[in-house]
């Protein structure tokens, strides 16, 4: 077995998510910080590349890229939301030092 271009392009997106969620769970990245969000989009992203690089039809990859369709949706929600968050954060009247 020799690996294609898309097995890499797959390979580099399992360690984007993976890193990620080790990073989450040790304790060195908020679920809602923008690093997170990030590496979860590049991740699913690279994964979803590798699938239509691949050359199975569509017809047989079909779970993992529906997962894959999910996991972009649900990272550009999170990074939406945290994005609109700072802003709002940047935005707010700041009290004055006593």
């Amino acid at each position: 077995m020799s690996l294609q271009w898309f097995d890499f392009i797959g390979m580099a997106g399992i360690a984007f998510v993976l890193l990620a969620y080790a990073l989450l769970q040790a304790g060195k990245l908020q679920g809602s910080s923008i690093g997170y969000q990030v590496a979860n989009l590049f991740g699913s992203i690279f994964i979803l590349v590798s699938i239509f690089g691949s050359p199975a039809p569509i017809t047989e990859v079909l779970t993992p890229f529906l997962m894959q369709i999910a996991w972009i949706a649900i990272s550009l929600y999170g990074l939406w939301r945290g994005l609109a968050a700072r802003a709002a954060a940047f935005r707010a009247p700041k009290s004055p030092a006593t």
